[in-house]
């Protein structure tokens, strides 16, 4: 009794950022309702109220994160390890960015359900990477998925609300239930649901278990494709990012993509390591795999995008662009001289949230008379009516393109010279198919930038701010073009989650 005392102790005590947030959530969940009057009224100004108790809950979370450092792996239910402690840091710090952009736009009567659901999505972040077992890591999942449902709806009630959150709660049954089934594949084959006795059972020579893999890898790339929006499971983006809310587009452009690499990095290198021991991914059916993907995903964001008028859908074929760009780096995986696949998607899975978070936000602080633009028409003459937003944005835009002096150069060079220095023609394919990517989505990017710069404003409405949103684009700018100067920082980080 004392030793599973003393484990269950240990356990708790590998998870305590999130136990402060799950705790933050239930606080918000249980007094939230009884701050709303019969009528659906309540206190004016309480949005503010939960949205610091947030941002604490956040701080709080993120400080005791500092002070932990990696642990051995073990067979118990958590791990802590480099790659752990990243994407931690990485959900927190992005966590706090969006709980600003929420801020404003939801009401005060439903602010607290909306702030409890992101932080419930953070957690679910945190307790995928950390999930040492199949069910944990499942369980970490649907904890990101589940508040997202309720997450998009609250806002608003209108029709493209409704549409919105209806095709992405049947996509996400669909996903997980994919991932469910090739996850029971690999306790099927392997006997246990442990990750290191996974490894254990794969590593065995003698063990039958490898002829059971593909199609558990199949199953899994094609559940958590759709979290990360590859093609062809990307149709969902467009319809959903247009229905919701900018501050909605920007979560779902952003922490689905991180979860679902997290899984993949957790996951693939497990399954390929009973082949290539010591070199993911650097052969065989789920390079050919992933590389496909790679190539329809990045062609069919960036051609589709070419398209859109509407600002919100350009973005979501833009975030499935990127995650073809992302694709690149899995699938070159530990090769690469000059740098590694793994450590380039690293690097750029903050960049990409940077820039295209920070897009979403001065979107969506550029206001005309109290409502977020939405079409390409309304950016024409935003250098004039709102010249700081303008700039803020022309930069953010520089960054997706990938132009100096923006982090988005540097992560777009990285997986190209990772692509390039792998050594196969597979590789050097991958990485100029990259850069001619790379020059299609600049027409997009660049054709808001004239639009913004170039054209006359459509009408003389007045032009307002949402400051907290604004705030939100400001730390992302700033941050795109820091990264840029003194990059040395995270790319040590990114070299010590990568081992």
């Amino acid at each position: 009794m004392a030793t599973a005392i003393d484990l269950i102790n240990h356990a708790v005590g590998l998870i305590v950022p999130e136990i402060i947030l799950l705790a933050t959530v239930c606080v918000m969940f249980l007094v939230g309702p009884f701050l709303v009057k019969d009528d659906g009224t309540t206190e004016s100004g309480l949005r503010h109220r939960w949205g610091i108790l947030a941002l604490i809950s956040l701080g709080l979370a993120g400080w005791v994160w500092y002070g932990t450092s990696p642990q051995p792996v073990t067979t118990g239910p958590f791990r802590i390890d480099d790659f752990t402690c990243f994407v931690r840091g990485l959900s927190l710090v992005f966590g706090g960015i969006l709980v600003l952009m929420v801020w404003n736009q939801i009401d005060d009567a439903h602010a607290a359900e909306a702030q409890a659901c992101l932080l419930a999505m953070v957690a679910g972040t945190n307790f995928t990477v950390l999930a040492n077992d199949l069910v944990g890591l499942f369980l970490g999942l649907e904890l990101v998925s589940i508040p997202t449902y309720v997450l998009i709806y609250l806002p608003r009630r209108d029709r493209l609300m409704r549409e919105a959150t209806v095709k992405y709660f049947m996509l996400s049954i669909f996903s997980a239930a994919l991932v469910l089934y090739g996850l029971s594949w690999i306790f099927g084959a392997t006997g246990t649901t442990n990750l290191v006795g996974i490894a254990n059972a794969l590593m065995n020579p003698n063990s039958s278990a490898a002829s059971l893999l593909p199609l558990a890898t199949a199953l899994l790339i094609a559940g958590l494709g759709s979290r990360i929006t590859a093609v062809p499971f990307h149709f969902y983006a467009p319809d959903v990012f247009q229905g919701a809310t900018t501050s909605m587009a920007a979560i779902l452009s952003f922490i689905p993509k991180v979860v679902g690499f997290a899984a993949l990095l957790r996951l693939l290198p497990l399954l390929a390591g009973a082949a290539t021991p010591g070199s993911w991914a650097s052969s065989g059916s789920m390079q050919c795999l992933l590389s496909i993907l790679a190539v329809v995903t990045m062609f069919g964001g960036n051609l589709l995008a070419l398209r859109q008028t509407n600002l919100q859908r350009l973005l979501a074929y833009s975030s499935v662009a990127h995650a073809g760009y992302l694709l690149v780096g899995l699938t070159v995986g530990d090769g690469g001289t000059t740098v590694k696949g793994l450590s380039a998607l690293l690097f750029y899975l903050p960049v990409y949230g940077l820039m295209t978070i920070g897009a979403f936000a001065l979107i969506s602080s550029a206001r005309r008379n109290g409502t977020p633009i939405q079409t390409l028409s309304d950016l024409a003459g935003l250098s004039r009516t709102q010249p700081a937003i303008a700039i803020l944005l022309a930069i953010c835009l520089f960054s997706l393109t990938g132009m100096p002096p923006t982090a988005g150069l540097l992560g777009k060079l990285n997986l190209f010279f990772a692509a390039w220095s792998e050594g196969t023609r597979q590789g050097q394919v991958l990485a100029i198919l990259l850069a001619i990517n790379a020059m299609i989505a600049a027409f997009y990017y660049l054709r808001l930038v004239a639009v913004m710069y170039l054209e006359s404003p459509k009408n003389e409405t007045e032009a307002t701010l949402d400051p907290m949103s604004g705030l939100a684009g400001v730390l992302c700018t700033i941050a795109t073009i820091g990264i840029f100067l003194v990059p040395q920082w995270l790319w040590d980080a990114v070299l010590k989650a990568a081992v």
